[in-house]
C-alpha cells in the first residue's frame, strides 16, 4: 500500500469519526429538547364557573396555547367552584400528581399563600393568573385593575352628566377575597369621590349575582327609588343581579360592569347597562400559557413576557405583565367584542334583541 493511499484511508476514517461524533451530539441534544417538552406537566386551577369567562374562554384558550407550544404536555384541570378550601386541596392534588407548574387564579388570594409556599418548597413554579395570589409567585399576568376601576368610574360620571349631584349612587365592589376587587374599587373611588354622593356601598362575597340583587333591593328600600341616580357594579355578573332589582323597582339609571359577558353586551343594546369593560381573554391566556411552558422547560422568563413587576399582598416582587382594558358601550360593540372574536353578531342579535341590534347598526 502506497503512502498516499494510507494517508487517504486515515483521512477518511477521521472524517467518518467526526461525522459520527457530530451526529451523536445532535441526536442527544434533540432528545434532551424532546424530553423537556414531554416533561411539561401543568396544573390549571380556576376559581369558579358562575362567571361565564372561565369555562367559555380562559380554560380553552390556555389549554390550546399550551398544546401549541408543547404538544406532549399534560394539563391537569381544576375548578374550585368558589371554595378557597377546595382550591387548597386541588393544589395538593396537583403537587401529588407531579405537576411542574401551576397556573393559579386564586379564589382567596390570602388563604392560598400557604399552598403557594408548599409549591415553592416542592420546586413547583406558580403563575398567578388574573388575580395576584400572595406568597412566592414566580410570574403574574392580568389587566391593569386600577385602570379598570378608573374607566368604570369615568363612564358612570359621563353617563350621569348634570345629574351627578342630584341624587345618590350605589356601589357594588365585588368579592372582598379577590385582590382585583380592591383595585377596581380604588380606581373607581379615585374618579368618583367628591363628584357624587355614595348612598350605599357593598362588598359581594364570591361575586354572587343573587347577593348583588338582594343588596340592590335593600339599597332601593333604604334610599328611595327616586333618589338613586346611578349604580357602580364591578363586574357583569353583579350587574345582572342589580339590573333585575332595578327593573323590578321601575328604575332606569346608568349601570357599569366588566368582563364583556354576552348577557351584558345584550343589556348595553337595551339600555339596561351602560358600559362593560372588555379584557380580551386570549392575550392574557396566551401569555399565561407561554410563561407556564417556559418555566416547565426550565427557561428564564424574558422581559417580553414580564416587562414590569408588581408587589403582592404578602410583599413579594413578582415579574408581571399588565394588559390594557377596553371600554365597551352600545356604539362600539362591533369594533370591540365582535372584532376581537368574543362573539359574532349572530350570537348577540338573537330574536329578542333584533330590534335593538338594528337601532345600534349591529347587523
Amino acid at each position: 500500500m502506497t503512502r498516499t493511499l494510507r494517508a487517504a484511508i486515515a483521512l477518511a476514517g477521521t472524517a467518518v469519526l467526526s461525522l459520527s461524533v457530530v451526529g451523536t451530539s445532535g441526536v442527544a441534544q434533540s432528545a434532551t429538547g424532546a424530553a423537556a417538552r414531554q416533561d411539561v406537566k401543568i396544573g390549571l386551577l380556576l376559581p369558579e364557573s358562575k362567571t361565564t369567562r372561565y369555562e367559555k374562554f380562559d380554560r380553552p384558550y390556555i389549554e390550546a396555547k399550551i398544546k401549541e407550544l408543547a404538544p406532549g404536555a399534560r394539563i391537569d384541570y381544576y375548578n374550585a367552584a368558589e371554595s378557597a378550601t377546595t382550591q387548597q386541596q386541588q393544589v395538593n392534588t396537583a403537587l401529588a400528581k407531579g405537576d411542574k407548574v401551576l397556573i393559579l387564579d386564586a379564589v382567596d388570594a390570602k388563604s392560598i399563600q400557604s399552598s403557594v409556599e408548599k409549591a415553592k418548597a416542592a420546586g413547583v413554579k406558580v403563575v398567578a393568573y388574573d388575580r395576584l395570589a400572595q406568597g412566592p409567585v414566580d410570574a403574574y399576568v392580568s389587566y391593569d385593575n386600577r385602570k379598570v376601576g378608573e374607566l368604570q368610574g369615568k363612564a358612570l360620571l359621563d353617563a350621569l352628566g348634570d345629574k351627578a349631584d342630584s341624587g345618590e349612587i350605589v356601589m357594588h365592589n365585588g368579592s372582598p377575597t379577590d385582590p382585583n376587587a380592591a383595585e377596581f374599587k380604588a380606581g373607581a373611588h379615585s374618579v368618583l369621590d367628591g363628584k357624587v354622593k355614595i348612598g350605599k356601598e357593598y362588598d359581594t362575597p364570591n361575586w354572587d349575582p343573587n347577593n348583588a340583587n338582594q343588596q340592590m333591593s335593600g339599597a332601593i328600600s333604604a334610599l328611595g327609588k327616586d333618589n338613586i341616580v346611578g349604580v357602580y357594579s364591578a363586574n357583569d355578573g353583579l350587574a345582572a343581579g342589580i339590573s333585575t332589582a332595578l327593573k323590578a323597582a321601575g328604575i332606569s339609571v346608568p349601570l357599569t360592569g366588566q368582563d364583556a359577558q354576552l348577557d351584558a353586551v345584550q343589556r348595553l343594546l337595551t339600555g339596561a347597562q351602560t358600559i362593560t369593560i372588555e379584557k380580551p381573554y386570549k392575550p392574557e391566556a396566551d401569555i399565561a400559557a407561554t410563561m407556564a411552558v417556559d418555566l416547565a422547560e426550565g427557561k428564564p422568563l424574558g422581559k417580553d413576557l414580564t416587562p414590569t413587576t408588581v408587589t403582592s399582598g404578602s410583599g413579594e416582587k413578582v415579574p408581571s405583565t399588565l394588559l390594557t382594558p377596553v371600554v365597551v358601550n352600545k356604539d362600539n360593540i362591533k369594533e370591540t367584542v365582535v372584532k376581537d372574536g368574543l362573539y359574532t353578531v349572530k350570537d348577540i342579535c338573537t330574536p329578542a334583541y333584533a330590534d335593538a341590534c338594528k337601532k345600534a347598526g349591529l347587523e
